[in-house]
């Protein structure tokens, strides 16, 4: 089944990728990997903000996590022409929390596996990846999660 359709039996769909923000691209190909740039909490007008132990539970950083994985499948179908079948692993992710001191730190990996449930389930076992979950005091426009990803493809 293709990534496409798994996402519409999931009743999900791609965004249109994210332009940078600043003085960056949202992804490099170097060989056979792509380096996505960090994905945030934001698709069209639904943005996720705020901080994990102020503003947020768990489950709401999950939903935001999610949002960062579509993000992220929105910036590999464009590194790869459009063609998700090219996507032979998810490598790593690296996420970002935004989350008060007090917050405990058992919630971050829980809030991240938001986006590496959702590669799992887009990509079976190529997606499953190594990956970091750390908590951050703050996080650029106030989002409650930013994830970034290495992938590898079949060259064009």
């Amino acid at each position: 089944m293709s990534i496409e359709s798994k996402l519409t039996e999931m009743g999900l769909s791609l965004p249109e990728p994210m332009a940078p923000v600043a003085n960056y691209v949202p992804y490099v190909i170097s060989g056979n990997q792509v380096f996505i740039s960090g994905q945030i909490s934001k698709i069209g007008e639904i943005m996720i903000q705020g901080r994990l132990g102020k503003d947020l539970k768990v489950e709401d950083g999950q939903h935001a996590a999610r949002l960062c994985g579509l993000n992220i499948v929105a910036q590999l179908k464009a590194a790869c022409g459009g063609d998700l079948s090219r996507v032979r692993r998810i490598v790593k992710l690296g996420g970002f929390v935004q989350a008060t001191p007090e917050a405990t730190g058992a919630a971050i990996p829980q809030i991240i596996n938001g986006c590496s449930d959702l590669m799992v389930a887009l990509f079976g076992d190529a997606g499953r990846h190594a990956r970091f979950a750390v908590s951050a005091p703050s996080l650029p426009l106030d989002v409650a999660v930013e994830i970034d990803c290495i992938a590898e493809i079949d060259p064009a």
